[in-house]
């Protein structure tokens, strides 16, 4: 019983890290991520710093949004 258990939320795990990827992959052409207004990117001559903010709230939300739909 609980190796059946393992078994589905691998295959789960696997699905989902396989949808991630593509959207990761393909996404930058469609979702401005690390782009949005409120993305911080300050440069200087010997360096550079980005710091996607809007962008890291975005997902957080959605994220919350897909736990809350199928934890609960």
């Amino acid at each position: 019983m609980f190796f059946n258990d393992i078994g589905k939320n691998l295959i789960y795990l696997g699905l989902i890290l396989i949808v991630l990827g593509l959207v990761v992959h393909f996404g930058g052409k469609f979702f401005p991520f690390g782009r949005l207004p409120g993305d911080f990117h300050w440069e200087n001559a010997n360096f550079s710093v980005h710091f996607p903010l809007v962008t890291c709230i975005v997902i957080s939300i959605v994220l919350t949004i897909l736990v809350n739909l199928f934890w609960r």
